[in-house]
């Protein structure tokens, strides 16, 4: 069997995508694997063609910066798919990029498995039409993305959310997470989820922080943690609060509630049962655009995947201190309503993600259909 290529531009690709890989490994030794990603591929047995770490930008304007070196890469790839070594794509989302990718590779008649596809319910709807011309098959990990895209012409199934394999494989119960960071079951405890990206911690540390400060005032004892993604370096002498360092799902489960950036980072407050209170800032040119193009009412993953406004949002200017912890201080209180009924919401959002195995099944669809 030729090799199997993936395309992976950021962290969170490069973690789904070196799932795939072990699974791969798992089932076809023989088949070598190589790609564009990172550390967690490479030490999946991909033979790197180019790290991730140069490629992840966010947000529309910011992406301009890297054409050029976007554009040499896909140079690259396109080379490598008509030389005719790949006998199958497998793009991990990154859809600026991999859309392109997948252009090249149905010019090239190589198969495509797009794994964790762009997110076409909340904008660029206009890539529908492209994925159903070059996708060969498409892995989803939203529940209600496989009928939307099936209804466009996309052959879609879901496999389920990737997290729930990090779940089993790394949540802690309550006990052993607060002990793990030396807290009293007695202790209220907010958590700060900043970003995972160096633009979204330097656009949310400050206000988190400050809105962190605010209850502490309010909430007595308060203890505060700040909960650090892989791979991004933040100097300690920037917080007040302990840094803990990619544990995230520690950090939920020993949380009584918590402030979190958008994204999936909200799905893990849900598979956790975490209480949260949602918060996004971006550049002024990107939000502008954003407030255009994006289609949705609500951008937290968690509030999307329940069709409701299950976690409070504040966005751009609207993610003020004040305002925050007025929203998270009823959260921290175990006997409130709000508390109680936000706990209810995340449960029905865990429910609506699948079981775990994601990884597993998008193996089988790519030995299914290489070349």
């Amino acid at each position: 069997m030729r090799e199997v290529l993936f395309v992976a531009g950021e962290a969170s690709g490069d973690l789904h995508a070196s799932g795939v890989a072990d699974e791969l490994r798992r089932r076809a030794p023989n088949v070598p694997l190589a790609g564009i990603g990172g550390s967690r591929m490479e030490r999946s047995g991909v033979a790197l063609i180019e790290h991730t770490d140069q490629l992840a930008v966010m947000g529309f304007v910011e992406v301009l910066k890297h054409v050029p070196r976007h554009y040499a890469l896909l140079s690259a790839l396109r080379r490598r798919l008509r030389s005719g070594v790949v006998g199958l794509v497998v793009l991990v989302d990154y859809p600026g990029f991999n859309m392109k990718v997948a252009a090249a590779a149905h010019a090239a008649g190589v198969p495509v498995l797009y794994y964790i596809t762009p997110q076409v319910w909340a904008w660029g709807a206009g890539r529908l039409g492209a994925l159903a011309r070059t996708v060969t098959r498409a892995a989803v990990i939203l529940p209600f993305e496989e009928a939307l895209l099936r209804s466009h012409g996309v052959p879609a199934t879901f496999v389920g959310h990737p997290l729930l394999d990090r779940a089993a494989a790394a949540m802690p119960s309550r006990d052993d997470a607060r002990r793990a960071l030396g807290l009293t079951d007695a202790e209220r405890v907010l958590a700060l989820f900043p970003g995972s990206r160096a633009q979204e911690i330097a656009r949310h540390l400050g206000p988190f922080l400050e809105t962190a400060r605010t209850l502490e005032r309010r909430v007595r004892g308060l203890k505060v943690v700040v909960s650090v993604a892989p791979g991004i370096a933040l100097d300690g002498s920037r917080s007040p609060y302990p840094l803990v360092h990619d544990a995230s799902f520690t950090v939920w489960r020993a949380a009584d509630a918590a402030l979190s950036k958008s994204g999936t980072s909200t799905l893990e407050a849900a598979v956790a049962g975490c209480p949260l209170v949602v918060a996004y800032r971006t550049g002024a040119a990107s939000y502008a655009i954003a407030r255009r193009v994006v289609t949705i009412p609500r951008i937290g993953l968690v509030n999307v995947v329940a069709g409701e406004s299950v976690a409070p949002e504040f966005l751009q200017g609207a993610a003020k201190p004040a305002a925050m912890a007025d929203a998270l201080e009823p959260l921290l209180d175990p006997a409130s309503v709000a508390r109680a009924a936000q706990v209810a919401g995340l449960a029905r959002v865990r429910e609506k993600l699948g079981a775990p195995g994601a990884a597993a099944r998008v193996a089988e669809m790519a030995l299914a259909i290489a070349t």
